[in-house]
């Protein structure tokens, strides 16, 4: 059984459909990733998982349970943690007082350490600017930091939405080397990124978004080479 199973989901925003019917899954231990155009419903789709915006239509399930209007901080005890498009920091407070937000669930002192010093292994930048407030970061590290405090939860799935928006080319690298470090180490990645190139490299399983309904889908791999993906979404003709 998929550890996240999504069935015929609809959402509108108004009168407006953004999402039309959209089936997905993701294995526990892969990376999936969606990529499309700016406006086909990626952030929509990953808003709606988490439980930020209602759904008008369909099932939503984590680890073989319904969790379809399921508040967010609910989905983050049950292990789901989403870092949001625009990263949502806490800019006027130091680098390790975001991190310490992120464990805010937990009580377990000795694991929260030990993530503690997880992260900082992952994110060396981070651990040279702990005591820095966090709006100070470049964007790369503010990045950095948001997956970084998402991971203090010690998710199970971790939907992560554009993290390479905005930043120059070598933070980029960075950020994609770290996701797949982070799912090398046990945890489940749902990815949401326009860079499609960069997200085939990493994901496992991609599905193709297009105003707000699956277009395609399969191995990351063969997505890759498709003649179609390579076209409209890789720039390659």
């Amino acid at each position: 059984m998929p550890l996240l199973q999504v069935s015929n989901l609809h959402v509108s925003y108004g009168s407006i459909r953004a999402l039309h019917g959209i089936d997905l899954e993701v294995e526990a231990g892969k990376i999936v990733t969606l990529i499309g155009a700016n406006g086909a419903g990626k952030s929509t789709t990953l808003r709606a998982i988490s439980g930020m915006i209602p759904s008008e239509q369909g099932a939503i399930s984590f680890d073989g349970h319904s969790i379809l209007g399921t508040p967010p901080h609910r989905l983050l005890e049950q292990g789901m943690a989403h870092v949001p498009e625009g990263r949502g920091i806490f800019g006027n407070l130091t680098v390790e007082d975001n991190l310490a937000l992120g464990a805010y669930i937990r009580n377990d002192r000795d694991g929260i350490r030990n993530d503690h010093e997880r992260v900082l292994e992952l994110f060396p930048r981070l651990k040279e600017r702990l005591k820095q407030s966090a709006g100070t970061l470049s964007g790369g590290e503010q990045q950095m930091l948001a997956i970084a405090r998402g991971m203090m939860s010690r998710p199970r799935l971790l939907l992560l939405d554009e993290p390479s928006l905005g930043l120059a080319p070598q933070f980029v690298q960075t950020i994609f080397a770290i996701i797949r470090e982070v799912n090398q180490q046990g945890t489940t990645i749902l990815l949401i990124e326009q860079n499609a190139h960069m997200a085939l490299q990493v994901a496992h399983q991609a599905y193709v978004l297009e105003t707000g309904a699956i277009a395609m889908r399969g191995p990351a791999s063969e997505l890759a080479a498709s003649d179609e993906v390579r076209k409209r979404y890789l720039g390659i003709a």
